[in-house]
């Protein structure tokens, strides 16, 4: 948690920035113009399991101007991926209904990407809109589309199926519930505004129909932009800065890490991106007991400014090499932020675009807390999986977090006008 970030929605990338586009200005929809009239005017570090680092917010938004922001549905890449992290998120899996085969799929994958197309530009949905974001504009809503290892076999493409889509192997972090795990189908919902998204989770999950029901539903948020007085790293649910870079566009191997080349294999995933998705509880009581200087020590960063340990600002460099007067290193050799850094496991970087969650308290006064941790790669046997296993052998974070769900998508890339998102696959 130590080494990634929680971006907040504006445009194009700069150093410690993920997000790529939708500021307020970008588009105004007609319900946002109706629902104005008249107005006044106006990266938990992976968690056990990420390396690469998200971003931090380039400009301070006003919280009056989310509603303008508009993401568009179609492109190369799909939305949900290079913006920044939105305020609110759910995360839904389904799995084929008995009988649905390519056909069902096929037909879904259009209903759902009309859906999104319409709900991302502030249109009400086309069957049965519940009003529930009538008065709201497009609040940078992003909706993706993934499929799991299971929705090959269950189409008859097992041919298609990616051998990047192979299952995840077990770690000894794991504590994982297959009931909230994997999933035939994955969709990805996030917005700056918490009746936009339940909005489209609804419409989503109605669209459905007969075709597939939910296998798991989870709920997330993130700071919301313009919470703070100016732009910072946002911090995690340990209190900790949560990031301070992320892999960036303007770097040269940025899509040759996070996208699947236009010539690459299977040809359907041209663009498209693989999301690990991992939801990461945090044993905070345990976690709260620690002293600061134990917590930095932890996660190799202070808790203050997100700084090294070794000296400097947020952004400095990471000295790992650096000792106290006692020969001791400064950046311990278990903190989490050492063994998470790229050039400590072979450059291998990934996107991460995390929401924390909150499920309540248990009985016994526990809460239920954490991260739903997301990261984006071109090959998560590359990158995901590698780091992980390091992880394993001794992250002093591990102690404080525990796996228990887990997931594996191959996120097809964006669909041209006229398209639904997996056509090329369900039609190829």
């Amino acid at each position: 948690m130590a080494d990634q970030s929680i971006p907040q929605a504006r445009s194009p990338l700069d150093e410690g920035a993920l997000s790529h586009g939708t500021a307020p200005e970008a588009g105004i929809s007609r319900r946002l113009l109706l629902g104005t009239a008249g107005a006044t005017g106006l990266v938990l570090g992976a968690a056990g399991g990420a390396v690469g680092y998200a971003a931090r917010p380039a400009e301070a938004v006003p919280l009056t101007s989310l509603g303008a922001g508009e993401v568009m549905f179609h492109g190369k890449h799909q939305p949900g991926i290079l913006q920044g992290l939105q305020a609110r998120g759910h995360l839904v899996a389904f799995d084929l209904a008995a009988g649905a085969g390519r056909k069902e799929a096929a037909a879904l994958m259009r209903r759902w990407s009309g859906t999104a197309r319409r709900l991302m530009a502030g249109e009400p949905s086309a069957h049965g809109d519940t009003d529930v974001a009538r008065d709201a504009g497009p609040s940078s809503l992003t909706i993706t589309f993934g499929f799991g290892h299971s929705f090959f076999g269950r189409t008859g493409l097992e041919k298609q199926r990616p051998v990047a889509l192979d299952p995840l192997p077990d770690f000894s972090s794991d504590h994982l519930d297959k009931a909230r795990s994997n999933g035939d189908l994955w969709v990805q919902i996030g917005a700056n505004d918490a009746l936009v998204a339940f909005h489209a989770l609804r419409a989503i999950q109605k669209e459905a129909g007969s075709a597939a029901r939910v296998r798991w539903q989870m709920n997330g948020f993130n700071r919301s932009p313009g919470a703070t007085a100016h732009p910072m790293t946002a911090r995690n649910l340990m209190g900790q800065i949560d990031g301070t870079r992320n892999p960036k566009p303007s770097e040269p191997d940025f899509d040759a890490r996070v996208f699947v080349p236009e010539n690459g294999e299977p040809a359907w995933m041209a663009n498209g991106s693989y999301a690990v998705v991992r939801r990461i509880r945090m044993l905070l009581d345990d976690w709260e007991k620690l002293s600061v200087k134990q917590q930095e020590d932890v996660i190799g960063r202070r808790k203050s400014d997100g700084a090294p340990l070794s000296g400097g600002t947020e952004t400095t460099a990471m000295d790992l090499e650096k000792t106290d007067s006692e020969g001791n290193l400064l950046v311990p050799v278990n903190a989490h932020a050492r063994i998470t850094r790229p050039d400590q496991n072979g450059g291998a970087a990934m996107l991460r675009r995390p929401f924390s969650y909150h499920d309540g308290i248990d009985a016994d006064g526990v809460p239920d807390a954490g991260l739903l941790f997301i990261c984006w790669q071109a090959d998560p046997l590359r990158g995901f999986v590698p780091v992980q296993r390091k992880l394993d052998r001794g992250d002093a974070l591990s102690s404080f977090i525990r796996h228990e769900a887990s997931g594996l998508f191959a996120v097809p890339g964006g669909a041209a006008e006229g398209e639904y998102v997996g056509q090329k696959l369900l039609e190829g």
